[in-house]
């Protein structure tokens, strides 16, 4: 009997993987909090891990970004250096790039605070989740410290279960979208006035049928955006982390496959390789996914701004 058999009972390697990679891109459980806080009516407002770690993510955009640009602003200098000098930049090419050719020079200070706020709230999120800080803590906890996987009092246990990137859950990325889709009609009604918003929805001047097939359409594609916006950044964030995962489960898989550990070994030589070649690219969709979602909010609201048919 293999180790695997003997801490799974007669589960083999293969049966096992699927529901490894699950666990460690998904949510904690509810019945395993990070935290545990009463039910109220009906609601259990215990800590998962995803909410723990969008609370690292705001601690840390707050100190990183705002207290910095705080500081700024009420001391004497009129030139930023160093930390503060990489903010300005990524400031202004957001509020210059993004949010003015879209949005328009009328709104464009209006609408910039929300887009940053997204760009480096998400940008935090999908890198801390690059981070292996909860495997490091359970490896801490299995070999250094003999803790078996198996003891559920143990807190470091406790807390392994789920993934780190809160991007990645569908909860997280649907809350920032619906944030989009009320800034639009917001902007629109701004911009327009509220009834006048409802207007731009479908051109104005055409037969009366083609409005009973277009005014749907365009209703759902209010939907659509924040949609998309949602299941594009989770995912992407979750994808690379199940490539990495189905990679490097390959070493197992062939071990029990070919019944040799050497055989897991010689698949190293190639699955590893490839899931640093990933994992590099994860860093650069990292980036690019913050600049996606803030890109297509400037651009959705900026659309219900500028109207054009």
């Amino acid at each position: 009997m293999s180790i695997s058999d003997a801490e799974h009972g007669s589960e083999s390697v293969m049966e096992q993987v699927g529901p490894n990679i699950i666990h460690h891109v998904s949510n904690s459980d509810i019945s395993h909090p990070i935290i545990h806080l009463p039910t109220i009516s009906g609601i259990d407002f215990s800590v998962t891990k995803h909410v723990l770690m969008l609370w690292l993510v705001s601690f840390l955009v707050g100190v990183a970004v705002i207290v910095p640009v705080r500081r700024f602003l009420s001391g004497d200098r009129s030139v930023p250096t160093g930390w503060m000098n990489a903010l300005e930049i990524t400031i202004q090419f957001i509020r210059d790039s993004i949010v003015k050719p879209n949005v328009g020079p009328k709104w464009v200070m209006t609408w910039t605070p929300l887009v940053l706020t997204f760009f480096f709230f998400i940008l935090f999120a999908n890198g801390i989740g690059m981070i292996p800080i909860f495997d490091v803590l359970g490896a801490f906890n299995r070999f250094i410290l003999n803790v078996p996987a198996s003891d559920s009092h143990n807190f470091i246990n406790g807390i392994l279960h789920g993934g780190v990137t809160a991007t990645g859950n569908f909860n997280v990325t649907a809350g920032l979208a619906t944030i989009t889709f009320f800034s639009i009609i917001i902007a629109g009604t701004m911009a327009h006035g509220f009834i006048n918003h409802w207007k731009n929805l479908a051109p104005p001047g055409l037969p009366w049928p083609v409005y009973i097939i277009l005014i749907p359409i365009e209703v759902m594609g209010l939907f659509v955006k924040p949609f998309a916006l949602t299941m594009r950044l989770a995912a992407n964030m979750t994808g690379g982390h199940i490539a990495l995962l189905a990679l490097l489960s390959l070493m197992p898989i062939f071990g029990e496959m070919f019944h040799s550990t050497v055989a897991g070994f010689g698949v190293a030589f190639v699955s590893v390789p490839i899931a640093v070649a990933i994992s590099a690219l994860e860093i650069i969709v990292v980036l690019v996914q913050a600049y996606v979602f803030t890109l297509l909010t400037a651009v959705f609201v900026g659309m219900a701004i500028n109207v054009h048919h």
